[in-house]
């Protein structure tokens, strides 16, 4: 069934910012911004007391975190979403610009598994978002999760090896200008860049779009939704066995992995299985990969949005090597370089995900 998009937002697509660096042997400095005295207060103290990072200042509301923003620099900012004055959504894209590209760890009650407001905050540039337990409920496990998760999004990303001995070179292609199906897996901070890649792709455009984002299962149906707002056709989560038609997007659903078939007419379709992957994935990206290489080799161009570790990394090696093309996107404008840097020593060329959508509208092959 097609997905209906009423009621989805559509992202704000922020200009681009300069990020600032770190000066070596400093820690991360980290702002909060909620209007609980007692959640700033708290969080405050987990920060201090995990001894990686250092409390820059805490902030009652979006206007005064601004106003600090301006004469001082963080690393990443811990946003609520439901506060007096302008709400963490709406001051999200302001907030990323005004920081200089600080990671934006969307901290709310509001971020429940399969919430709207998680989609959205994720859209709009958030770089992650976790559930903020009740007033009680502040200890245990909360703690380490947000210190696991600032630890992972400010983490410096060493430079990614080469996969396998050596880069592959492109099989050549008899039709240069053309493919047949694109195909685009994600991670953490691939919503917005997806959101950016999308709007750059006219209506008009019927290549088939497949898409792995890691997300749970309880996720999909709202996202599937927001996709097809943001790229301006159906857009479906896969089913066992859906035929993939022109015009459509699919994206995998959270408990299974994507795999496209022939079906021996000159269409395709999708089989779905939930074998463990060997990136630990759920989906994994490197399935619809493998896959592609498979059933359609040179006419696929595959794409690798920001996101942690290395999925995707075996399948877009399968799918370089079968000729399709392979693009990434670039460190700059990546939220986490972990997939994208994965496949950096094969991928025909390193974009960020405005130019990668209007490259895939233009139909053409990229070059290195």
């Amino acid at each position: 069934m097609t997905t209906a998009p009423a009621k989805a937002i559509v992202p704000v697509v922020c200009a681009p910012v300069a990020h600032h660096t770190r000066a070596a042997g400093t820690l991360p400095a980290i702002l909060i911004v909620d209007d609980s005295a007692v959640a700033r207060a708290v969080i405050g103290r987990m920060i201090e007391g995990s001894r990686r990072f250092t409390l820059a200042a805490t902030m009652p509301d979006v206007r005064a975190a601004l106003v600090f923003l301006k004469t001082n620099r963080v690393d990443a900012i811990l946003l609520d979403i439901e506060m007096p004055g302008i709400d963490g959504l709406t001051a999200l894209p302001d907030l990323i610009v005004a920081s200089a590209g600080a990671k934006v760890l969307v901290v709310s009650s509001t971020c429940d598994d399969g919430g709207a407001a998680t989609i959205q905050a994720l859209a709009l540039g958030a770089a992650d978002t976790l559930v903020k337990p009740g007033v009680g409920a502040f200890a245990g496990r909360f703690a380490d999760v947000l210190v696991d998760k600032l630890s992972r999004l400010l983490a410096i990303d060493p430079v990614a090896p080469a996969i396998g001995p050596a880069p592959v070179e492109a099989a050549p292609r008899s039709a240069p200008n053309r493919f047949d199906i694109v195909a685009i897996g994600a991670s953490t901070g691939g919503i917005h860049a997806l959101s950016q890649l999308l709007r750059e792709i006219p209506a008009s455009f019927i290549t088939p779009i497949l898409i792995t984002q890691h997300l749970p299962e309880s996720f999909m149906v709202y996202f599937a939704a927001q996709v097809a707002v943001l790229a301006g056709r159906p857009c479906e989560v896969a089913t066992d066995r859906l035929r993939i038609r022109p015009g459509r997007v699919i994206i995998a659903p959270g408990d299974g992995h994507m795999r496209v078939i022939s079906l021996g007419d000159g269409s395709f379709a999708i089989r779905l299985n939930s074998d463990p992957s060997r990136s630990g994935c759920m989906p994994s990206v490197d399935p619809m990969f493998e896959s592609l290489a498979e059933t359609h080799g040179a006419r696929a161009m595959g794409i690798v949005l920001s996101g942690m570790g290395r999925d995707g990394s075996d399948g877009a090696r399968r799918l370089v090597e079968a000729g399709g093309a392979l693009i990434a996107q670039d460190r700059d404008s990546s939220v986490v370089w972990g997939m994208p840097g994965a496949v950096a020593p094969i991928a025909s060329i390193m974009l960020p995900p405005d130019e990668i959508g209007r490259m895939v509208a233009a139909g053409r092959w990229p070059t290195c």
